[in-house]
């Protein structure tokens, strides 16, 4: 076998793990879209509607939204860009955060 070969062979497993692009930094607390949970406290209690919704992301400055209904799984990946309001049978909102 070829020595090279066999150096390439051993070298492809490693590149399958490299990432491709300019390496971008993690967002700071100050950059933009970086969710802010504080900022939504005053829509605990409202009814869940999307015109909330939109308030709720525009008052957060997070640049996503996830409902969380009652009773439902949900990932635990945590995004600093994206806000979950989670609201219960009635459509209350019981709490919001940030992730």
């Amino acid at each position: 076998m070829d020595i090279r070969f066999a150096a390439a062979a051993a070298m492809l497993p490693l590149a399958a793990c490299a990432t491709m692009g300019g390496g971008t930094e993690p967002a700071s607390a100050a950059d933009p879209m970086t969710c802010n949970a504080d900022s939504g406290t005053s829509f605990v209690g409202q009814t869940a509607t999307p015109e909330v919704g939109a308030a709720v992301l525009k008052a957060t400055g997070a640049r996503t939204l996830r409902w969380g209904p009652p009773r439902s799984a949900m990932t635990m990946d945590y995004r600093q860009d994206r806000v979950n309001i989670m609201y219960d049978d009635a459509y209350k909102i019981e709490r919001i955060t940030c992730g």
